[in-house]
């Protein structure tokens, strides 16, 4: 993940979060509390209610409450927005849990890769199926070629 504040808009990715189920509350709770000590206190998380069965509307992170938002038509169904009063906005890949690992490695790459043109969650989400049907027919892992996002010139946070 890249960890500066946005500078460019809503549609442009700042990395990939590839949790290990769907329990929501849970695994926010977890990506929180790692990344509020980097990034800054996050004070809000916006996620699209499409492949989360319980949507908390707060969780608590270091100490501290913080509130999630749904939204149905606003935000990417593969997304998640991440805020903080003194660091920005992050605009992060969701990578479904049941994803292989291939295949999460190369949608964390494009997620966060600072070369490419501009694309979306669902963009990156539909190349890579599309990627692992053209392997599924052809009898083999696909093309090769590494999916790529516009970065937003950030630098990278450890162990992230």
């Amino acid at each position: 993940m890249r960890s500066e504040s946005p500078s460019g808009g809503p549609t442009e990715l700042d990395g990939a979060w590839w949790p290990r189920s769907r329990d929501l509350p849970s695994e926010l709770s977890a990506l929180a509390d790692v990344l509020d000590p980097l990034w800054g206190r996050i004070t809000r998380i916006a996620v699209s209610p499409r492949h989360w069965p319980i949507l908390p509307p707060r969780i608590f992170v270091n100490g501290h409450v913080v509130k999630v938002g749904w939204f149905t038509s606003e935000l990417d169904p593969h997304g998640i927005t991440l805020l903080s009063y003194t660091a920005g906005r992050w605009d992060l890949l969701v990578i479904p849990p049941e994803t292989g690992a291939s295949s999460a490695a190369r949608l964390m790459a494009a997620a966060s890769a600072d070369t490419g043109p501009q694309t979306t969650a669902t963009a990156l989400m539909t190349a890579e199926r599309a990627r692992h049907a053209r392997g599924a027919t052809a009898g083999e892992g696909g093309s090769g070629r590494a999916l790529s996002a516009q970065g937003r010139n950030r630098q990278r946070a450890v162990g992230m």
